[in-house]
């Protein structure tokens, strides 16, 4: 079976942005490795992502373009119900931000077996999931 993989908006910021080659590089990597991979996101990574493009004043033509990109490599999905409730169980489990439990019970939902973000805790089991700081 095919492993799913829940990609956060910081590796894709790495990408976008290039303000750390080594980062830049492995994120790059990371995505490439894993493109016949079931990636996932939620519209949340991709409004996190344009909002960091346009502060640091991305043209909206190449915000556009990464916005294609994201499209054509990952499965997008919106909230339910049940991933908002399921975040609020995984916030007093594991006091997470609301963003983060937002993301975390995202890739719960999807059946994904990793979550590749920087900013989380990196090692974390949940369910049959684990967070993973791919810049470790």
């Amino acid at each position: 079976m095919t492993d799913k993989i829940f990609v956060d908006s910081n590796v894709w910021l790495y990408i976008f942005l290039q303000d750390d080659a080594d980062k830049s590089n492995i994120a790059k990597k990371f995505i490439l490795d894993n493109i016949d991979t079931s990636i996932f996101i939620t519209y949340q990574v991709v409004n996190e992502v344009t909002n960091q493009l346009l502060r640091k004043k991305f043209s909206e033509k190449t915000i556009r373009n990464i916005i294609e990109y994201m499209y054509e490599i990952a499965t997008i999905h919106n909230f339910s119900k049940e991933v908002m409730f399921l975040a609020s169980s995984l916030r007093e489990k594991h006091n997470l931000s609301m963003w983060d439990s937002l993301i975390v019970a995202s890739a719960l939902n999807f059946n994904c077996s990793i979550l590749a973000s920087e900013d989380m805790h990196d090692g974390l089991i949940l369910g049959n999931m684990t967070i993973k700081n791919i810049f470790k």
